[in-house]
């Protein structure tokens, strides 16, 4: 028995004939009963599509996205000669990545399963290289950063942020030393989408010779267009000598399936200072955090790509950013204040009591984040958000407030 299947105009068979009747044939009332149970358990999320979650950084997957990942879901990029075609599509998305980013022929990538993975790669390539264990990085960055220290014994050292919620570059010039192993700036910081002084930073370690890992996992699908649409934005990529690495996401801003990161490396060897021998698999080095690594997410990213181009990237962003505006206008007109002006589609609003607010507006079915240490709560406007939504929100927003005010 065979089953056809067309992705990309090209006919992949499946050959089911040596499962038994059990493995292949699904006892009906068991398997709805199953169905029953997931459907009530699944009725307690939140979904992206309802654009009821305006504080989260992921999004609704293009629907290309989830066709294309269930083609690929016995796929393995942990083997990587069992599957050299779903190989091939994701040196095409490093490709793709690459481009994007302004990297150099030395360079390469490494798929990862998001931010997260991608800074602890990052930071274990540095620790590696230097024989070095102290991290230079701004308050504002990922929490991802606290499991590196814990795991990989290395010690943070934070550096202040200015008003406008950027690093620091005058402290970062004095905590600078023999014993740094890596030095970490934001692109679209995941508080508040700031942007950290990248180029100032970049020269500095490469005068310094230290190893300058960018976190982009946010904003790495949308400030290059960002700067194509005019916005006054710094360069944040490998144009800068001394960008070493940088991670980004594409289950967020990039419209794909979750989980899927790339991390970016200026030189390919650097890869090779975290490799280990996988003598029990038809590699015979691997490297990175993950054996089994599943190609569906890979391939739902490299056809998104595919099918959106750099134009279709480019007008999500000029939508997102039309809904920020809009978003910002009507916070405003409520008599509230942003913690900042927007650098991206992330919005902080000030308020007294962030949390027993994010608490009242997810008893009415709306979800959004606070940063205590801000005293405000953060929205994004991701591509499934619209006016019309913000404009169903606002007065919720302001009903809720009050409520707060009154306790």
């Amino acid at each position: 028995m065979f089953y056809i299947n067309r992705v990309f105009g090209t006919v992949s068979f499946f050959n089911y004939d040596f499962l038994s009747p059990a493995m292949i044939s699904l006892d009906s009332e068991k398997k709805q009963k199953i169905f029953n149970e997931l459907a009530g358990l699944q009725q307690r999320d939140y979904c992206f599509s309802s654009g009821h979650i305006l504080g989260s950084m992921c999004t609704v997957p293009h629907p290309l996205a989830r066709e294309v990942y269930l083609q690929f879901l016995e796929t393995n990029l942990g083997d990587l000669e069992l599957c050299p075609g779903t190989k091939e599509i994701e040196s095409r998305y490093i490709a793709f990545i690459s481009k994007l980013l302004h990297a150099p022929k030395t360079s390469t990538g490494q798929i990862v399963s998001g931010g997260t993975e991608g800074n602890i790669t990052a930071m274990w390539i540095a620790k590696q290289l230097s024989g070095k264990k102290e991290i230079l990085l701004p308050t504002s960055a990922h929490f991802s950063f606290q499991k590196i220290a814990s795991l990989m014994g290395m010690k943070l050292v934070e550096i202040p942020v200015t008003d406008d919620y950027v690093m620091d570059v005058t402290h970062l010039k004095k905590k600078i030393r023999k014993t740094t192993a890596a030095v970490v700036g934001l692109a679209g910081s995941t508080e508040l989408g700031t942007i950290d002084p990248i180029p100032e930073i970049s020269e500095i370690c490469a005068h310094e010779h230290v190893f300058f890992h960018v976190d982009a996992a946010f904003g790495g699908f949308v400030i290059p267009f960002l700067k194509e649409l005019h916005y006054k934005i710094p360069d944040f990529d490998f144009r800068l000598k001394g960008v070493s690495s940088i991670s980004i996401d594409s289950h967020k801003m990039g419209y794909a399936a979750i989980p899927l990161g790339t991390l970016m490396v200026r030189k390919k060897q650097w890869l090779g200072s975290i490799s280990v021998d996988s003598p029990y698999i038809s590699s015979e080095k691997q490297t990175g955090l993950l054996g089994t690594r599943s190609g569906a997410p890979v391939a739902a990213a490299y056809a998104v790509a595919q099918y959106l181009g750099h134009e279709g990237y480019k007008q999500m962003v000029r939508s997102c950013m039309d809904v920020t505006c809009y978003t910002q206008k009507r916070i405003e007109q409520l008599g509230l204040d942003l913690v900042m002006k927007p650098t991206m589609n992330v919005i902080g609003v000030k308020l007294k009591k962030p949390g027993i607010v994010v608490k009242k507006l997810s008893e009415q079915g709306w979800r959004v984040n606070k940063i205590e240490r801000l005293s405000c709560i953060r929205l994004v406007l991701m591509p499934q958000i619209t006016k019309q939504i913000i404009d169903e929100f606002i007065p919720v927003l302001q009903k809720t407030c009050v409520e707060v005010d009154e306790l």
